[in-house]
């Protein structure tokens, strides 16, 4: 196949096809997985919301879901449906990777996904255990940062419209779109080892940002000659773009404060004008994923690793397969950290534009990851050990105390990012000692999706949605209508609900409610 011209980069569509026959060629994996029923997962709910799939069979650890009742029986209907993807057997097919710690774990925003089920996680240990592309997602570090300013909501009724131009102006965004930043090679090799830090160095932004940015904004461990030329092709003027698919740029106010000594811990307040970028490592981290795929393979023939789904091809984390693809994925993650923040630069001077006010005004709050694999230390059986933990459209959540939380929140814990949709609500929670020992520090990222994309195109259209959102004071600028129909407010849970499971079990606890004023996507 001739190679793409970095200045017309694949589109997400091709990228899927090429991913799907690369699939195709998988030849069968030592164990697969048989049909089953709904009985045999063996759900029983262990305490309010929390509900354990029993150890059968090959798995090596139980599985454990977090949902009410409708979020556990939307999975149970999957199943009863027939469906080939579903996050039941996903869940259980984990639990049989060699290494795994305590459980294979779910949370409330939980639907199929790729090997791994969206909202799952897993924890390996680091002599026994594996790394797998199927749980880290195509995206490498696809995630939000969330900016706050000083601004309120009535300082921002009468220039909604110029903002939302503006913004809309100066942040590139949509299928395959390049930014004004073009690289060197020698320069996107930077980027993959230091991520922010070298967005910064090159003036965009400030040295105070990266205090707010998990791992600081540069992840260590990243050696760019694990990523291959055509993944970093794709990168060279990708740096400071949104990109498509559900990916945004969200103006939102505070709502509603669910946590005093919380939200002033965080300096967030009732009508604050904050904003939220989520987005990833664009077609670098997709070209990863793909390349890994194929090495991945290799790697589960060639250690006779028994896994229960061709998607969950993997490696032996102390391998060298594994560790190459645990670097290629920290250059992902360095790449996210970069992108994220290029738009935060061009977000705050949209905002200098329109407002007038120093751009420096416009502080970094937070910055996480969801589709990651991280070394940490965590407690198993009473000891202290080093694990690798895979987030599959998960959040990290440390509780209070952890080193790697900001020393300005320590005693709170770590702000946890929970975008919602266009035209509902998001929020912003806090980590827990709870949510230390049970699923590692970790919570869910967003909403979750309730109905496929194909669905969502079927059922709604981009006029109406945008029609209807804008008699509700929401501001919807799209690059592409079908973009628009996919990520319809209805094709995703109710994030309240989402949100409430994770509050209850003690996961994560809610601090601010905040709701869409502007909404920029591909």
């Amino acid at each position: 196949m001739q190679e793409t011209d970095p200045e017309k980069p694949r589109t997400f569509y091709q990228d899927m096809i090429t991913t799907y026959f690369i699939y195709l060629s998988f030849s069968t994996p030592a164990t697969m997985a048989q049909e089953i029923n709904v009985s045999d997962y063996n759900l029983k709910e262990i305490e309010r919301y929390v509900w354990e799939m029993k150890q059968t069979g090959e798995m090596r650890v139980p599985g454990r879901i977090y949902g009410d009742n409708q979020i556990i029986d939307g999975l149970i209907e999957d199943v009863k449906k027939g469906k080939d993807w579903n996050a039941l057997r996903q869940i259980r097919n984990v639990a049989c990777l060699p290494g795994i710690q305590k459980a294979s774990l779910a949370m409330s925003d939980v639907h199929p996904g790729y090997g791994f089920c969206i909202g799952g996680i897993g924890a390996f240990d680091m002599q026994e255990g594996v790394i797998s592309v199927a749980g880290v997602g195509f995206d490498c570090n696809c995630g939000v940062r969330t900016l706050k300013t000083q601004l309120t909501l009535k300082d921002i009724l009468d220039k909604k419209r110029q903002l939302a131009d503006a913004l809309f102006s100066k942040v590139p965004a949509g299928l395959g779109v390049n930014g004004e930043i073009r690289m060197h090679p020698p320069e996107v090799d930077e980027v993959l080892r230091r991520g922010a830090r070298y967005a910064v160095e090159k003036g965009y932004g400030y040295d105070k940002d990266l205090e707010y940015i998990e791992e600081r904004g540069m992840i260590t461990g990243a050696d760019p000659k694990k990523v291959s030329d055509k993944a970093k092709k794709r990168q060279f003027r990708q740096v400071g773009t949104l990109g498509s698919g559900n990916h945004y740029l969200e103006v939102q106010y505070v709502d509603e404060i669910l946590d005093g000594a919380a939200a002033k811990a965080y300096g967030l307040y009732k009508d604050q004008i904050i904003v939220s970028i989520h987005c990833g490592s664009r077609a670098l981290g997709h070209q990863i994923g793909t390349d890994y795929l194929q090495v991945l393979d290799a790697a589960s023939k060639k250690y006779n690793i028994p896994i229960m789904e061709r998607e969950l091809v993997c490696a032996p984390i102390d391998s060298e397969e594994g560790r190459n693809y645990l670097s290629a994925v920290n250059c992902g993650i360095n790449a996210a950290f970069a992108n994220r923040q290029v738009i935060s630069h061009l977000t705050r001077k949209a905002f200098s534009s329109v407002f007038g006010m120093p751009e420096e005004e416009i502080e970094t709050f937070y910055e996480i990851g969801h589709n990651t694999a991280k070394v940490e230390r965590h407690a198993v059986d009473g000891k202290q050990k080093d694990l690798l933990v895979l987030r599959k459209g998960a959040t990290r959540a440390f509780g209070p105390g952890r080193d790697e939380v900001p020393a300005k929140y320590a005693q709170i814990g770590q702000p946890v990012l929970v975008g919602g949709t266009m035209g509902t609500s998001s929020y912003i929670l806090h980590g827990t000692e709870k949510g230390m020992r049970d699923t590692f520090g970790s919570a869910i990222h967003g909403a979750g999706r309730l109905m496929s994309r194909a669905g969502a195109i079927n059922d709604f259209k981009a006029d109406d949605l945008v029609r209807d959102l804008s008699k509700k004071g929401i501001i919807v600028m799209g690059h592409s209508r079908k973009g628009l129909a996919e990520e319809a407010p209805g094709a995703y849970k109710d994030v309240d609900e989402v949100v409430d499971v994770m509050h209850v079990t003690d996961i994560a606890r809610k601090v601010v409610k905040v709701r869409p004023l502007i909404c920029i996507k591909g």
